[in-house]
Formats: C-alpha cells, structure tokens, sequence
C-alpha cells in the first residue's frame, strides 16, 4: 500500500526504521528522470517524496532535487542514506508552495490518489504555478484497473477508505483529462508499480 502523504502510517509501520519499499526507485521515478535528462532539466521538485528513494534518478542525472515530505521519520531517514544536500521541506503537500522557487520539473509519484477532491485541484494548481516556462511535470497515480478498486468503505464517487486512514480516489482516462486539461496535459500511458497506475505528462507553455 503505497501511504507517502500519511505521517501515521509512517510513525506505526516501521520497525527499526526498516525501509517499506526499500532504496530502489520506482520504476516511474527512473521514467521521469530519464525523460527530464533528455530534456535538459535541472531543478526538481519532489512532493511527497518519503525517504528520499525516488529522488535519486534525478540526482544521477545531475540535477538538483527538492521534496516536500510531512512525515519527520521519512525527512530522517533520507538525511541517512542520502545525506544533507537533499533539501526537503517539513510539511503536507496541502500547504504548497513552500518558497518562491520555479522549477522546471515536477515529479509527484503516487500520492494525488490520497487527497480530497479539493486537495487534489489545489496540487496540480500548486505544482503547476511553480513550473518555468515550458517546465515539465510527471504524476502518477492508482487506476480503477488495481485490484482494490471498489473496496472498502465507500466515500464517494471513486473513492473508498482502503485500510483505516487511508483514503485513496482510483483514476481512469476519463478523470485524468478532466483532473489535468487545464495543466498542459500531453500524455497518458499505464504503468505497473505495486498496482496499475496512470503515468502522465505535463507541459508549462
């Protein structure tokens, strides 16, 4: 279960700080980073980006990443293994923007599906304003094709408490245009994590 934005779940579901999804990056991180490599981006913005693992495609390509994390123990845990020069910002992705810096990348893996329909509109908002000119985003997010699709306690439309705190709205086409026609939305393709996820693109113009 991906819970990135949860400090709960975070605080209850370590055990001698092991790493829940270990110190490879997803497979949508090494995507983005390639693709951001290619484009010649620099300056990366990571909301939600737990312990620090899906930062490193970007840093390998010799750019410079910047998350936004509200789980203290994921903020301490990336100082460990990735070391000081990974700023990332104490806080909930609800609160952005957390300086006045543009970027001309985002990548937002796995955690617009854990936010209220306001929430949602107010990230793609927020991440949007930070890009440059002609900046890139990438998010991902679950699709209605995972398994636990219409489990669980129902919310609302498309959306249902999947384990106790864990709120999660399952995207398909349809939403993702909606959710992100106004944000420079240019692709979307399917990808295998944990469960099927959309993997989309953005473009600042």
């Amino acid at each position: 279960m991906i819970a990135e934005e949860k400090p709960e779940f975070w605080e209850t579901n370590f055990i001698d700080k092991k790493e829940m999804w270990g110190l490879t990056p997803s497979h949508s991180a090494r995507i983005a980073g390639e693709y951001f490599a290619e484009k010649g981006l620099k300056n990366i913005l990571i909301p939600g980006i737990g312990y620090g693992r899906n930062a490193e495609p970007f840093r390998q390509n010799g750019m410079t990443a910047t998350g936004i994390e509200i789980s203290k123990t994921a903020i301490e845990m990336a100082r460990e293994h990735y070391g000081t020069d990974l700023k990332i910002y104490h806080g909930s992705v609800t609160d952005m923007p957390f300086d006045n810096q543009k970027y001309d990348g985002i990548f937002c893996y796995a955690l617009i599906h854990l936010l209220d329909e306001n929430e949602r509109e107010k990230l793609i908002r927020d991440c949007y304003n930070q890009l440059e000119d002609g900046g890139y985003m990438i998010f991902t997010m679950i699709s209605k094709e995972a398994p636990t699709y219409g489990t669980g306690n129902y919310i609302s439309p498309d959306r249902y408490e999947i384990i106790e705190g864990v709120n999660m709205f399952f995207y398909d086409q349809e939403s993702v245009q909606k959710a992100f026609n106004t944000a420079g939305l240019f692709e979307i393709t399917t990808i295998q994590e944990n469960f099927p996820f959309f993997l989309i693109k953005c473009r600042k113009n």
